[in-house]
């Protein structure tokens, strides 16, 4: 019972994606029968009082498949419909710039 106290798994890998004002967290972790599982963490600073907010998904292996399916046909579903421009973001950039196609972009004063 005391597995309760530690909800967090062991971290069997871990990658960091800084996309603008937002971090995204993809992390394996295994059970205590090492079974491995996936976690994915949207981390985003609360401007207000500067508080990080973090949703967390837990994805498992049986539904890797299914999981993968939805994303492609969602993620096909809008670069079909609508003009998608990846956006590469530097460590310690300011949010008034980007990098699109390995040139620095001034940002558009609007949000969507």
């Amino acid at each position: 019972m005391g597995d309760f106290e530690n909800k967090e798994r062991e971290e069997v890998f871990s990658k960091k994606v800084r996309a603008g004002k937002r971090t995204y967290f993809f992390d394996v972790k295994a059970t205590r029968s090492n079974d491995y599982y996936v976690t994915i963490t949207e981390s985003k600073k609360r401007f207000e009082d500067g508080q990080f907010i973090k949703h967390k998904i837990f994805l498992y292996k049986e539904d890797f498949e299914k999981f993968a399916e939805g994303l492609t046909e969602v993620v096909e579903y809008i670069k079909a419909n609508q003009d998608v421009v990846e956006k590469r973001y530097e460590p310690g950039q300011d949010d008034s710039t980007y990098e699109s196609n390995g040139e620095l972009v001034e940002r558009n004063n609007f949000t969507f």
